[in-house]
């Protein structure tokens, strides 16, 4: 759970708007200096939760923001409220009638492996995103995929890997593969518009990947 935390919050810092790019082959350095962005920025998420346990995903709707003080804030407001603020070496996390939790990432060297990679893609600082993961870009400018492979085995433990997918400098879909369990995906931007209405597991898997939306 508090990996699967730290990816969907870590996925706030990330833009998910922006002006078509020309085409052209791509590499993780164009990558990440397409969607590198100052803060502050919004953008709406729709987030697939899969489990053997459940005939359709569970899907949570809200919004993700990074503030300009360096706060990343993933609001959800449906099928139940709740908003995680990631700031200051903690997250805490804050539901009606429940008491706040609060998670020091210094104590999990997991969550900081994933805020710290995270950081370094924000930055557009492929060298630091390297010390967290081995990366592998592929596709085209018009639609590509950017892999993150852990390096820590405390981490690779729990993560596979974590798979971007985008078109030009929008980032469309953060897609995670546990060690054990099913992908989990968040829509954004464009293909979170594309999901209002898609209930089917296949085409929303599609969507992340960058068929139709």
């Amino acid at each position: 759970m508090r990996l699967r935390l730290a990816i969907a919050l870590c996925a706030t810092a990330l833009p998910c708007a922006a002006a078509p790019e020309p085409a052209g082959p791509v590499d993780a350095a164009w990558i990440l200096q397409a969607v590198a962005r100052p803060a502050p920025s919004r953008t709406v998420f729709v987030e697939l939760r899969d489990s053997p346990m459940l005939r359709q995903p569970l899907r949570l709707q809200g919004e993700y923001r990074r503030e300009t003080d360096g706060r990343l804030v993933r609001r959800v407001d449906t099928p139940y409220a709740e908003t995680t603020t990631l700031a200051d070496g903690e997250a805490l996390v804050e539901r009606a009638g429940r008491a706040p939790r609060r998670i020091a990432l210094a104590l999990v060297p997991e969550l900081a492996a994933v805020q710290a990679g995270f950081g370094a893609l924000l930055a557009g600082d492929h060298e630091l995103l390297q010390k967290t993961y081995a990366v592998q870009a592929s596709g085209v400018r018009e639609r590509w995929t950017l892999r993150l492979v852990p390096r820590d085995p405390r981490l690779a433990a729990s993560l596979q890997r974590i798979d971007l997918h985008g078109r030009g400098a929008e980032l469309r879909c953060v897609e995670s593969h546990p060690a054990k369990g099913e992908p989990q995906r968040t829509l954004m931007a464009g293909a979170a518009a594309a999901a209002a209405g898609v209930e089917d597991p296949a085409a929303l898997a599609a969507l992340c990947h960058g068929d139709g939306g």
